[in-house]
């Protein structure tokens, strides 16, 4: 690998951040219009099949994955040069993503400013305790800890709890106005869109199109935020060790997919580049890696092995690793 350090490689791609307004708005459009002519395509189906129907509906759950990837970048500030065209389109993908904009983008940033930080955990990641701290609970403790760490808690119960019920308020944020006008103006969207899909077309197209879509776009996109910080040798320090660009290059995974899994998620899985310079828009991440292919070897993570890092669970404070529940020796 080059011979450079995080921080060379945050100022050597800053030539990358440079969006490009024509190119952004055909990334836009080309997630937007098929899903929703899917979803009028398993609307029409529902007169002919229900499973049919549902297989639509959840083909559709990867564009919704893809218009909250687009969401994400626009809470960076990265597809458009005006801030609030960024804002206002991310502000409208909330509704459909059940996510409020303003919420999740503070939620976000702190989580940018904070990854891998042992001292900051809490806002924005997946609860991860140290050997220490987990040897240290009490029996109710433990068994807590290991019952939300389960993959049906995770990525079953965890996205259903966070998309359906988490993001209806502003959750760590409750004292701050402009995150419950946020909250609310996206509940009130999302009410408002369900009401006018049962006035023309019933319960039905809600339970076997709206649910099935957001319910596995949910389970796709916790797993793969899951994905890109908790794999084995991530990056964990304390604050006093900790350092921003080192927790973004090392602490980020990179997510080798086949190419149209890399397309439908935005290239989120090349994230220890998107830790590193955030404002990249998120079509020229990989014309980094191509560019510079030291990059493109660091943090592999294949979807075979991307499967096995659900098994881990402890930060190993003395190994510098992920380790599962299994390689903790027990207390005397």
């Amino acid at each position: 690998m080059e011979d450079k350090k995080a921080r060379d490689w945050a100022r050597i791609l800053t030539e990358y951040r440079r969006p490009c307004t024509y190119r952004s708005s055909l990334e836009i459009a080309a997630t937007v219009a098929p899903f929703v002519g899917l979803w009028a395509a398993a609307w029409w189906m529902l007169s002919y099949s229900t499973i049919l129907a549902v297989l639509i509906a959840c083909m559709n759950a990867f564009f919704l994955v893809r218009l909250f990837c687009i969401q994400h970048d626009c809470g960076h500030g990265t597809l458009f040069k005006n801030k609030a065209i960024n804002d206002w389109i991310g502000r409208i993908l909330g509704m459909f993503t059940l996510t409020p904009y303003e919420v999740w983008r503070r939620a976000h940033s702190i989580h940018h400013g904070a990854s891998g930080n042992l001292t900051k955990r809490g806002i924005g990641d997946i609860d991860t305790l140290t050997v220490t701290e987990y040897q240290e609970l009490a029996p109710i403790g433990k068994l807590k800890y290991r019952l939300y760490r389960h993959p049906i808690t995770l990525f079953i119960i965890g996205p259903a709890y966070l998309f359906f019920l988490q993001n209806r308020l502003p959750i760590g944020f409750m004292k701050n106005k402009r995150f419950w006008i946020s909250a609310m103006t996206t509940n009130i969207a999302i009410i408002a869109s369900i009401a006018i899909i049962y006035y023309f077309g019933g319960l039905t197209p809600v339970l076997f199109i709206f649910l099935p879509t957001t319910f596995l776009a949910a389970m796709i996109g916790v797993w793969l935020f899951y994905v890109q910080h908790q794999f084995e040798y991530t990056y964990w320090e304390e604050s006093a060790d900790w350092d921003l660009h080192d927790a973004a290059l090392h602490g980020s995974s990179h997510y080798v997919l086949p190419g149209f899994f890399q397309w439908i998620t935005a290239n989120i899985g090349i994230h220890h580049i998107h830790h590193l310079s955030s404002r990249i828009p998120f079509y020229r991440l990989s014309k980094a890696l191509k560019d510079h292919p030291s990059l493109a070897e660091m943090n592999i993570l294949t979807f075979k092995e991307s499967i096995l890092q659900a098994n881990l669970h402890l930060w190993d404070e003395q190994n510098k690793c992920l380790v599962p529940f299994s390689k903790v020796p027990k207390a005397a």
